[in-house]
């Protein structure tokens, strides 16, 4: 039996709405409309394949950020998986028990297919579950205002995730909680200034899981701050973040006899205060 005093979390992605956005936060504004004839013709286009990597997705900082606030019951993804942009995600969302929900090639006649689907789920799933306390909306489309406000009137703790400059402002209104994909712990902010090949991208992204652990406990720190701007944090709290980010985490495993010995062989990352009998930790500086 679930514990009531949990809070428990439903996420749904429009996942073609945070593709799209962020190709165009990453390239500039109407990027991806520009460049969809030749996106779809084929990714392995040298030019193209080199734009798509610098403008990835981190699936992982979402489903992260969404797991702060309780116990995920189900995540939901939306897009056309046949797609070759989309497929590229699927085997990363799989491994993170995301739900792939198939949407047709759009037509004329289904030009909002995801909005409509994604909000009939929801509002499904409110009264199937009737213990879920959080909805986490991943989309930036004005379309879903009248969920988020559906949601609240039914008693949810309502969070949006948006692409900045690609969120409507009335989104971000009628969530409880909104915040813009660009500032989760995890994701580099775009340097538009800045060009690198799809090379470099996959080894900036293989730096930063080089150590799986000392990633995990930095989030964890980031998303904990983000609630709580007193820094110290209990280190139960954190390391209770820390299990709901990732289930395996043991520091035992890691070689460490607690969860403080495994926080003190990060000093880079986390300090410890032990002069009460609560042991309490925050990050160190400003690494975002």
């Amino acid at each position: 039996m679930p514990d009531p005093t949990t809070p428990r979390v439903a996420v749904y992605l429009d996942f073609d709405n945070i593709v799209m956005s962020w190709y165009d936060r990453v390239h500039g504004r109407n990027a991806y409309s520009r460049d969809r004839q030749r996106i779809a013709e084929s990714t392995k286009d040298p030019e193209i394949a080199e734009k798509l990597a610098r403008a990835t997705v981190d699936v992982g900082a979402i489903i992260d950020y969404a797991a702060s606030f309780g116990t995920l019951v189900l995540t939901r993804a939306y897009a056309d998986w046949s797609s070759p942009v989309n497929a590229e995600y699927r085997s990363q969302l799989v491994a993170r028990a995301v739900d792939l929900v198939q949407l047709f090639p759009a037509a004329a006649y289904a030009k909002n297919g995801a909005d409509i689907r994604l909000a009939v789920d929801t509002v499904e799933d409110m009264f199937r579950l009737p213990d879920l306390t959080h909805v986490v909306i991943v989309a930036g489309d004005s379309d879903y205002v009248p969920l988020a406000q559906r949601c609240k009137r039914l008693g949810r703790f309502v969070v949006g995730v948006g692409v900045a400059g690609s969120t409507a402002k009335s989104l971000a209104a009628a969530c409880d909680r909104f915040d813009s994909y660009d500032s989760l712990p995890g994701v580099t902010p775009p340097e538009p200034a800045k060009k690198e090949g799809a090379t470099a991208a996959r080894t900036r992204a293989r730096k930063r899981s080089v150590d799986p652990a000392a990633d995990l406990l930095e989030r964890a720190l980031r998303l904990e701050n983000d609630k709580d701007p007193s820094q110290w944090q209990h280190a139960s709290a954190v390391k209770s973040l820390i299990t709901r980010l990732d289930s395996s985490f043991s520091e035992k495993a890691l070689g460490h006899r607690s969860f403080t010995e495994f926080v003190a062989a990060h000093p880079d990352i986390a300090e410890i205060d032990e002069t009460d009998n609560i042991v309490r930790i925050r990050l160190v500086g400003d690494k975002r």
